[in-house]
């Protein structure tokens, strides 16, 4: 674990993701073709499937653990504000924990340059080899909840 004491994405965080995800309860394929359901879930999804709304919550506090919180807990060696927490949680969650981890936004942070860390996100705006306004303006988010201080 790294060595921030923050091991949970704040309401504000999920508040982020669900802004970003959205909530569909029956699948879709994402811009990459994933099959997707509810906020975001993609763990054996196929075609035709449904949820309830309280399931796509349940998956959604589930996933971001998974996926988003625990990456950067493990990956991440510089304390973190909660602000910093839940936007890197958020990018994670989108990203997965393969790209933050070989990333120069992880690198330069654990060099404790966090302001050229924040300029990172914007990088991250392609899907499927296109730049994505929606995928930008997801980073632009995460990137201002970086830096926002806590107070």
């Amino acid at each position: 674990m790294g060595v921030s004491a923050i091991v949970t994405t704040s309401p504000n965080g999920i508040a982020l993701i669900k802004s970003c995800e959205g909530c569909k309860l029956q699948a879709y394929q994402d811009g990459n073709g994933i099959w997707t359901i509810g906020w975001g879930h993609t763990r054996g999804v196929k075609e035709g499937d449904v949820c309830t709304q309280e399931q796509a919550d349940a998956w959604l506090v589930e996933d971001v653990a998974e996926v988003g919180e625990a990456p950067v807990n493990s990956l991440v060696k510089v304390p973190l504000n909660q602000n910093q927490f839940d936007a890197l949680a958020s990018f994670t969650f989108n990203e997965g924990s393969g790209r933050l981890r070989n990333s120069t936004m992880l690198r330069t942070l654990n060099a404790g340059a966090y302001s050229i860390a924040a300029a990172e996100f914007p990088k991250w705006d392609i899907i499927a080899g296109q730049a994505s306004a929606g995928l930008l303006k997801r980073r632009m988010a995460e990137q201002a909840l970086f830096l926002q201080p806590v107070s």
